[in-house]
């Protein structure tokens, strides 16, 4: 039930109107962006703009002047992107659909498309869905590094912690301090930065979590003070690292075409090939070790595996610090995913992260991996029915569709808490 209400929740949260007209965002930020859209100086109107750097992206239609304007939130270089699919019949764009704009000394720039008589070159629907689930499958990959740190701290303390987001922020920001910032090697500061997001993991239970456990908190009580912990640890970010966007090094690599309609960046690939090798050695540690076995027995019963001789306390310490570490790693990879690092990115996943979760099975790992997967590829896949802007919004109707039928998630079971 709580689920299904927190799904529900969720859902509304994240429900975001698309723009349907000449303008969008301009009374939200002070640097606008602005164009027309004409052909033999008629204008076209319902041609779809869309404009996106810095993990920013809004898209807008041309009114009855053709005339579009878009707010953007920092000072830097955006593509403004028109989709041919929107234009006439025998109208296409003739020097690019896709130009990189950045404004000069004032807060406005005016960016104008040339438009001819042409064939138009189109992408198949299949090219267009295979691409868009290697895309899908790679941020799946990604989101469950940070939805399993979550299950696994949920299935042994019962918190469902919402500063799990600013765990992955924390990452992102460690790798921006060393590797751009101090500019060391990336094969330092991107360790780095997992171990010190595994380091906040310990010191908050140390501080924090351990101390209101034996105080015997109920978990609602626990959870309004992990939302408490979000806002003051997002605040202090944005405090230290203002509200930019920045960039890792290499984020924008040129994608290598590998088969058919499959291509991916150097980056992508690493990506990929980091989460694969990370989940199986969690599922390794999971099934094969000590500590892994007691994690699995904590969740499924604290009080008998107390009782067992398993050292309850010093196996979530543990996990908080491997859970935030996981969380820290994903955070970089998120960045270069985005692409782009800010304040508050981990909030703006934290959703699809809790929906991963609920969808795999509260406290199970590997529901957590299942979840993730499919969330990805309905994210991904989504876009070639919806609206980018609403992209988010399949993934929380199929959660809510399946908490129907099934309430304890796709791995759960009917006697685990939640």
């Amino acid at each position: 039930m709580f689920a299904a209400l927190f799904a529900a929740l969720a859902f509304s949260m994240t429900a975001v109107v698309p723009a349907h007209a000449d303008e969008t965002n301009t009374d939200k930020y002070q640097y606008i962006f602005s164009g027309n859209v004409k052909y033999n100086d008629k204008p076209l109107d319902a041609v779809k703009i869309t404009v996106s750097g810095g993990g920013y992206s809004a898209d807008v239609l041309t009114d009855e002047k053709g005339q579009w304007k878009v707010g953007v939130p920092d000072k830097k270089k955006y593509d403004i992107t028109l989709d041919e699919s929107t234009l006439p019949k025998g109208v296409i764009v003739t020097e690019g659909n896709t130009i990189e704009a950045e404004f000069g000394l004032t807060n406005n720039k005016t960016v104008n498309f040339f438009l001819g008589e042409g064939v138009r070159q189109t992408v198949s629907f299949f090219d267009q869905f295979v691409s868009r689930v290697m895309s899908g499958l790679n941020f799946g990959l990604m989101l469950a590094l940070a939805s399993i740190g979550l299950t696994l701290v949920f299935g042994t303390t019962g918190i469902a912690n919402f500063a799990h987001a600013e765990m992955v922020t924390f990452g992102a920001l460690m790798a921006l301090t060393f590797g751009v910032v101090l500019s060391w090697p990336l094969w330092i500061a991107f360790p780095l930065a997992v171990v010190l997001t595994g380091a906040l993991g310990w010191a908050q239970d140390v501080g924090l979590w351990k101390p209101l456990r034996i105080k015997g908190l109920s978990t609602v009580q626990l959870m309004i003070v992990s939302i408490g912990l979000s806002l003051g640890l997002r605040y202090i970010f944005q405090y230290f690292y203002g509200g930019k966007t920045y960039q890792l090094p290499d984020s924008g690599s040129t994608k290598i075409t590998l088969l058919g309609p499959i291509a991916l960046s150097a980056t992508d690939m690493v990506s990929m090939a980091i989460s694969i090798v990370v989940l199986v050695g969690v599922a390794y540690w999971l099934q094969k070790t000590k500590t892994g076995k007691a994690t699995r027995a904590i969740a499924d019963n604290a009080t008998l595996a107390s009782a067992s001789g398993i050292d309850v306390d010093r196996v979530v310490r543990f996990v908080w610090i491997f859970g935030s570490a996981l969380a820290g790693l994903s955070g970089i990879l998120w960045a270069y995913f985005r692409p782009g690092i800010k304040w508050d990115m981990g909030w703006q996943i934290l959703l699809l992260i809790f929906a991963a979760v609920v969808l795999g099975g509260l406290g199970t790992a590997y529901g957590a991996l299942v979840g993730s997967i499919i969330v990805g590829l309905l994210v991904e896949l989504s876009t070639l029915w919806i609206p980018s802007d609403l992209k988010y919004v399949g993934a929380f109707v199929v959660l809510i569709v399946v908490l129907l039928f099934r309430p304890q998630g796709l791995l759960g079971r009917r006697e685990r808490i939640g």
